[in-house]
């Protein structure tokens, strides 16, 4: 465990030591190529602490969770609730009874939709901005659906900032709710969250953010934010997939309806009646993900191990190392340049097709994303069918970017030749 925790413990932030505590850095893709991975806004990749521990947790701790009374049971339960706990403090919430454990952060927006619902009626207004992953938008749609709401967008400006006029010209007493990105998975930009709940509160609006970006990039304080709800995804956070968190304040938890009926959410049932337990269980319905919030717990560890301080500041030296890139490149759009943006680009190179692209860049080792993102709104509002997606990460390094932009070049000569 010793030499998985060097690199986090180093007083200067070393990114190819970091690199080290990843597995999947040390292998040679079929290509010949060691990877380069530029498509952690997607997903990122594990360290060894985190698939070492989750393998020990199967190995020796492993039992089902509060209904046990013996020795496994009791370890068990106590590993997951202390991951509870660690992602309480991660998010800067009060209690830990505040933090839901969902499947991820598409499965708390869909909480959130579905328990909110009981205060929606035909007229009533749902603002979303225009550059919203769809799991920000297609719950909200339901609402659209089933019960009437209206969906308000707001614009971005040209810089792909949100257009913060427009979003105050938007609120009026019909709005119920604000549900906005904290880090657009696109464009890279942050809203200014704190400012956006605190004109929705005026108008009695509840107010969520995803923070499926935003939390891996930067300090994240709900409380601070004053926000009602707020996500995150594990498998973004050097954690594993099927696992995620909703923080809801404690004073609108307890009126919230459960999200899923079974075992562990209830109180007491009858054969003609039930009544519901208290947060956060009553939203967490059936056995839940215990191994994989055991491993998101470990990888908020690392995460802080390492220190937010240094994680922003050396992916802020390599978004602005990137941007010099690009901008050296010829018959290259950027989508998203907004000042202190997250490190991660949306671009085009013109006449070539984005999965032309990277499948070219595959073949080089280098993985980056291609398509509309899960943001077909903001592609139609940018007039493009799709982009390519650089996005960097912790273990990232210039050499990446180096090799990158190299691969880059030689795949623009290729298509402007062929």
């Amino acid at each position: 465990m010793s030499e998985l925790r060097m690199a986090q413990t180093t007083p200067q932030f070393d990114a190819e030591k970091i690199k080290l505590d990843f597995p999947i850095f040390q292998n040679i893709l079929p290509y010949g190529k060691k990877l380069i991975y530029f498509d952690n806004a997607a997903s990122a990749q594990k360290p060894s602490v985190v698939i070492e521990g989750m393998k020990n947790f199967y190995e020796n701790e492993y039992a089902n969770v509060h209904r046990g009374l013996h020795y496994l049971a009791n370890k068990s339960t106590e590993a997951f609730e202390k991951a509870r706990e660690k992602v309480q403090n991660f998010l800067g919430a009060k209690q830990a009874s505040e933090i839901i454990w969902t499947s991820g952060a598409t499965e708390g927006i869909n909480l959130v939709a579905n328990s909110l619902s009981r205060f929606i009626e035909k007229g009533d207004e749902i603002i979303l901005s225009i550059a919203e992953h769809h799991s920000n938008i297609v719950p909200w749609h339901f609402l659209r659906e089933k019960y009437g709401a209206v969906l308000r967008w707001v614009n971005i400006l040209p810089d792909g900032s949100l257009d913060m006029h427009h979003y105050k010209s938007l609120l009026s007493e019909k709005t119920k709710i604000v549900a906005l990105t904290h880090m657009s998975n696109i464009l890279g930009t942050i809203n200014p969250i704190q400012e956006i709940a605190q004109l929705a509160k005026s108008v009695g609006a509840y107010v969520l953010a995803d923070g499926s970006q935003a939390a891996v990039h930067m300090p994240v304080n709900v409380n601070q934010l004053g926000v009602d709800f707020y996500v995150i995804t594990g498998h973004k956070l050097y954690g594993p997939t099927a696992i995620g968190a909703v923080y809801i304040r404690s004073e609108i938890a307890s009126t919230l309806p459960p999200y899923q009926g079974g075992g562990e959410m209830i109180d007491r049932v009858t054969t003609d009646s039930v009544s519901y337990n208290i947060p956060p269980h009553r939203f967490e319905a059936g056995t839940p993900p215990i191994v994989q919030a055991v491993g998101l717990g470990l990888a908020l560890d690392y995460i802080q191990n390492i220190g937010f301080k240094n994680i922003v500041t050396h992916e802020n030296m390599l978004r602005d190392y990137l941007k010099q890139q690009f901008l050296s490149l010829d018959n290259i759009i950027l989508y998203g340049t907004s000042e202190n943006k997250g490190s991660l680009f949306a671009f085009n190179i013109s006449d070539i097709h984005p999965h032309d692209m990277a499948t070219y860049l595959d073949r080089h080792g280098v993985a980056i994303r291609a398509g509309h993102h899960c943001g077909q709104p903001l592609m139609d509002y940018l007039g493009v069918g799709s982009t390519m997606r650089a996005s960097l990460a912790l273990y990232n390094t210039k050499q990446d970017i180096d090799d990158f932009i190299q691969a880059l070049e030689k795949a623009v000569r290729f298509f402007k030749n062929n």
